[in-house]
């Protein structure tokens, strides 16, 4: 009887601890892990994505999702051109992703991640809370604040800055140019615009933490994390896609050397035919017109990039020495030569000047100091400068 007696409060007190215990089974902590997709097919995903999985206790999986933006939003072309586009993360089924990157044939790697269970409801509670109408949108850079960062710094945010402490220190000598040249060398004209209208700033050597704006340089970053009690951040990493279509290149692509020979190729047909007669002299004056043109345009771009808009990577470009809008002003000059005349004085002033900024850019090229990587847009375009330069001076002496 005594013993039965005394049982009855220890039951009772188990009973209790089950009870206060229920809750917390209720809720146990979701899974998370970080989708990393392969680049698409459009200009628009070249990059690649990611994309942060959260799988509740009930089997539900959703993915927040960094990169939603809309083509026919009111002013979305001029907020582009001006660099205050505006994103917004949604969150939507797992199997309806999954399903969208299959379709597209865009690989898809996840990597499930160790982390404790309040870490784990507090990136949960955030994302449900960022995923709300009224906090979803963010004005987003395409190298600073990108789907990418955003994912890099949910986690880091719950982890006590644990990414990027392990991180940050960390340079394979990457710079924003080379990763942007890299993943968007399949379509030539965001190639060669990239390359033309950024400036010194993205030259800059990336740290591992840098190189998170994309997402699959932040994916192999994860991997290399640890926490502090020596366990990896990723727990697994599973490829759930194969990536059918063409995949990002290793490296950057550059071309330098055919530059090389553009350039003086034209050069030289503009010195040796410019001033004659004929289809030949056609050909010569139609080279330094289209040179001449394009540098006009391509000046009033970047010029407009850097000092209009919030384009931080356009900034104090040098390319604007090679391709000066002043060129413009020498078009009228072709008509003199054409008929083996002399230009007028002002003309061959000018001519000279822009082929001195032109060949400035050569020892600013050289300083180690606040590099810009721009080699092949000097070797195609200061022997166009140098050549018109000595086409007018020599009409005018003639």
């Amino acid at each position: 009887m005594a013993r039965k007696t005394g049982g009855r409060p220890a039951g009772a007190a188990w009973l209790l601890l089950l009870l206060l215990a229920l809750p917390g089974a209720l809720l146990a902590a979701p899974r998370i892990g970080v989708l990393t997709m392969g680049p698409g097919a459009e200009y628009w995903s070249r990059f690649g994505h990611n994309a942060l999985l959260v799988e509740q206790s009930s089997g539900e999986r959703l993915v927040y999702n960094y990169g939603f933006f809309d083509f026919e939003q009111p002013g979305f072309l001029a907020r582009f051109i001006r660099g205050h586009m505006r994103y917004q993360l949604v969150a939507l089924t797992f199997d309806r992703d999954f399903a969208y990157y299959q379709a597209e044939g865009r690989g898809m790697q996840l990597q499930w991640l160790n982390l404790e269970a309040d870490e784990a409801r507090e990136l949960a509670e955030f994302l449900e809370w960022n995923a709300r109408p009224e906090n979803a949108e963010y004005r987003y850079d395409y190298f600073t604040d990108n789907c990418s960062t955003r994912v890099r710094d949910a986690l880091d945010r719950v982890l006590g800055g644990l990414v990027l402490e392990q991180t940050r220190g960390r340079s394979r000598g990457l710079t924003w140019r080379s990763e942007a040249l890299r993943l968007s060398a399949p379509d030539a004209w965001m190639y060669l615009g990239i390359h033309l209208l950024i400036g010194p700033r993205a030259d800059q050597p990336l740290s591992r933490w840098q190189e998170g704006f994309v997402p699959a340089r932040f994916h192999d970053a994860l991997n290399l994390v640890r926490r502090a009690d020596g366990r990896p951040l990723v727990e697994s990493d599973i490829r759930l896609l194969p990536q059918r279509l063409p995949d990002a290149l290793i490296e950057e692509p550059r071309f330098a050397y055919r530059a090389a020979l553009i350039g003086l190729a034209a050069g030289l047909a503009i010195w040796l035919l410019a001033r004659r007669r004929g289809a030949a002299g056609m050909l010569g004056r139609s080279l330094l017109a289209l040179f001449w043109v394009f540098c006009a345009i391509a000046g009033l771009v970047g010029l407009g990039l850097w000092t209009f808009t919030d384009h931080d990577m356009a900034a104090g470009n040098r390319s604007l020495l090679l391709f000066n809008p002043l060129s413009l002003a020498l078009l009228p000059s072709l008509g003199p030569l054409s008929r083996g005349l002399s230009p007028a004085a002002w003309q061959r002033h000018l001519a000279a000047l822009c082929a001195a900024l032109a060949l400035v850019t050569l020892p600013l090229y050289l300083l180690p100091a606040r590099p810009q990587d721009h080699l092949e847009w000097i070797l195609l375009a200061l022997p166009l400068h140098l050549a018109a330069w000595r086409l007018l001076a020599r009409s005018g002496q003639a």
